[in-house]
């Protein structure tokens, strides 16, 4: 269905067209357009076009042709997206970083004209999408048609409720603790299902990685190309399993829990109650169908990454402590291909958090 959304013009990109491979079993890859702005501050476009409203926050234009441009840490930036979109009434969208992109802790929205909020694309919308991109830990290297965001296309309520969660879970396992289904005590349901903390050491004596700092430029658009060394510290835990996180500094952490999408399902990972801590669990996230899932029965879910920083203070983190949400949503019908090994998924069955760009082993 997404590919005759293509071919009926719902997303276009022009001469670039949309590729097959940017087609996933849920979402559509958003590409960045030939050139960014450096701006001075974010901002929502409300009543008015982003094209014009942007003119008075623009400090420089960066050409991302050929080798591309560097953008450096804490500086926002405007991307316009090789992609527009011509929507029809009945259908919504929304958008979500790429994991990869939120491993490296460079925070993006998706910003659309007439908009009052981000990510958020209306029913019937008809123009252009742009994409914010303000890089946190890292400088980072990008090229246009590098893709940092997807897109997904909604119709009607998708979202399952708490009851429906606990009586799917009971047919057919969506989370997985130490290789075997969760109980049903052992669920933590509240507008969607919680997932925990994993601060137990499983290879080494690390429990993740925290981001180094005045590192050198990263190139998003070479996978497997860095040194992981040179950009993340190990983390321990301490014996009793908790770790202090230093105030604004970037961590890289495994879920307790495996988690298993099956075809005819999506997955959203949603923002915490701030209420929590003094701490934010992770940038909103997407699953595709297929994530976790293996119709065969060996593959027991796959652990998420949450990307975790504390603000302000140091705050203490345990093992087992809940720290993220996920929202289901029903698909019209399973995909044609699932997330995974037909498509060359990265993170299927991660037992390690670090994103394609580091080198392995």
């Amino acid at each position: 269905m997404l590919v005759e959304a293509v071919q009926a013009g719902w997303l276009d990109a022009g001469e670039l067209r949309v590729p097959p491979a940017n087609i996933q079993p849920a979402s559509l890859d958003l590409r960045l357009g030939e050139r960014a702005y450096r701006i001075r501050c974010s901002f929502l476009p409300g009543d008015g076009e982003v094209e014009h409203k942007v003119k008075d926050f623009v400090v420089d234009e960066l050409d991302l042709r050929r080798e591309g441009a560097v953008l450096e840490t804490g500086r926002p930036y405007l991307v316009p997206l090789a992609e527009s979109l011509s929507l029809p009434p009945f259908a919504r969208g929304k958008a979500n970083p790429k994991s990869s992109t939120g491993r490296l802790d460079v925070f993006t929205r998706v910003v659309s004209d007439y908009s009052h909020r981000f990510d958020e694309i209306a029913p019937g919308y008809q123009g252009p999408l742009y994409v914010e991109v303000v890089p946190l830990s890292f400088a980072v290297r990008v090229r246009q048609g590098l893709a940092l965001n997807q897109l997904r296309l909604m119709v009607g309520s998708s979202r399952l409720d708490d009851n429906e969660i606990r009586d799917l879970h009971a047919q057919r396992p969506l989370l997985y603790i130490d290789e075997r289904p969760a109980e049903q005590s052992e669920l933590a349901t509240g507008r969607g299902l919680f997932l925990s903390l994993d601060l137990r050491a499983r290879s080494g004596d690390h429990v993740g990685y925290r981001a180094r700092e005045h590192t050198l430029a990263l190139d998003m658009a070479k996978p497997g190309a860095h040194r992981a060394e040179d950009y993340w510290e190990l983390v321990s835990a301490e014996e009793e399993g908790r770790i202090v996180l230093g105030p604004e500094r970037f961590y890289l952490l495994l879920s307790r829990e495996a988690v298993c999408v099956p075809p005819d399902l999506a997955c959203e990972m949603t923002a915490y109650d701030p209420t929590s801590g003094e701490l934010r669990a992770h940038y909103a996230g997407f699953f595709d169908p297929g994530f976790g899932y293996d119709p065969s029965g060996k593959l027991l879910g796959s652990r998420a990454a949450l990307e975790v920083r504390a603000h302000d203070v140091p705050f203490m983190i345990e093992h087992g402590q809940q720290l993220c949400r996920l929202t289901f949503e029903r698909m019209i019908s399973p995909p044609d291909k699932l997330y995974g090994r037909d498509i060359g998924s990265n993170y299927q069955g991660q037992s390690d958090t670090l994103s394609k760009h580091f080198r392995r082993g």
